[in-house]
């Protein structure tokens, strides 16, 4: 088979992996990649800011080079963006709420990979501090680290791990958990981002958490639930599938503790904690084309209550709005 410039970069293992795993014909990859840009004349909707090979690539790996439902992916990837422009309004990581979240380590992202070449990507729970970052501003700084990472063609074929350290969780932290909120991270995650995810591993987690989970289960696709273990205090059972060379210290692995600063470091440059400004970033603002529309917006800044980025984020009503609480059933997701 001839390498084709598009696998340029990959191990021969990877490759073969691609092909094993993923379906990845080096032959036909071009075709491939034209036949799902075929099919954008079919969503006029919306608009596909990025159709080159590379770009297309990634969602043909992502779902196993199925064509019908890599577009679908490709197509929610830019409904996505554009349902939920105040997110991607300034889509960078010297975005103040963004990098706030980056510096704080959401998320954590290890140097090394697990054995299967995956990357591991860690968030502290609690350590989130409710007065300083909004879910919505650490949900965009995973939803910038996955597009940074995601540029690394190893990662598009070996994919993602996710562990979750609800260690020290508090109840009242939990309740902040509203669950739009939750969807919107579901449908950024699962359902409009091109990566494979291996697998989701709860920590620690109280019942609480566990009862979160079970009432966002219904809304979680079958290959996904399969992909979530809900470890507790049971390390044995994540050291089964992670290798505790690969995990640092919290997780019962060899490695020393994770300093949080290191992916913020990474996508920021030496001068992260500088609090002025820092204009480089690695990611290009493929988001810019429609921010046009927000510059009225941004001319005549509405004062904001740190409750309303829900809403902001044009889901359901948040409950710190004077509503009735009965408005909003628990389980009323769509």
């Amino acid at each position: 088979a001839e390498m084709t410039h598009l696998q340029a970069g990959l191990s021969p293992e990877t490759i073969e992996k691609a092909r094993l795993e993923l379906n990845e014909n080096p032959d036909i990859l071009h075709q491939d990649i034209q036949q799902v840009r075929d099919m954008i004349i079919t969503r006029p909707d919306i608009g596909f800011l990025r159709t080159d090979d590379a770009f297309i690539l990634r969602f043909l790996r992502a779902r196993k080079f199925h064509q019908t439902e890599a577009f679908r992916l490709l197509a929610q990837y830019f409904q996505y963006r554009q349902l939920n422009l105040d997110m991607f309004k300034n889509f960078k990581a010297d975005d103040p709420g963004i990098k706030r979240a980056l510096t704080d380590g959401f998320p954590g992202v290890l140097e090394n990979r697990d054995h299967c070449g995956r990357k591991i990507l860690l968030l502290f729970a609690a350590n989130w501090d409710q007065s300083r970052n909004s879910f919505i501003d650490i949900l965009r700084a995973i939803l910038l680290s996955l597009e940074v990472l995601i540029e690394d063609q190893e990662l598009q074929i070996n994919g993602f791990i996710l562990i979750i350290d609800w260690s020290n969780f508090s109840f009242k932290q939990a309740s902040k958990l509203t669950p739009s909120i939750l969807k919107l991270a579901i449908e950024g995650l699962q359902d409009s981002f091109p990566a494979r995810f291996g697998g989701v591993h709860f920590v620690n987690q109280p019942w609480y958490i566990h009862a979160l989970y079970t009432l966002i289960k219904p809304f979680l696709k079958d290959k996904t639930r399969k992909r979530i273990f809900l470890h507790g205090n049971n390390l044995n059972s994540l050291h089964q599938l992670i290798h505790p060379e690969c995990l640092p210290s919290e997780f019962g692995g060899t490695l020393p503790p994770y300093d949080m600063g290191t992916w913020a470091r990474t996508l920021l440059g030496p001068d992260y904690s500088d609090e002025n400004e820092y204009t480089h970033t690695s990611y290009n603002a493929m988001h810019v084309k429609h921010a046009a529309s927000n510059l009225e917006r941004e001319a005549s800044p509405k004062p904001m209550k740190r409750s309303q980025s829900v809403v902001e984020a044009g889901t359901l009503k948040h409950e710190d709005q004077g509503e009735n609480e009965n408005t909003q059933p628990l389980l009323a997701l769509d």
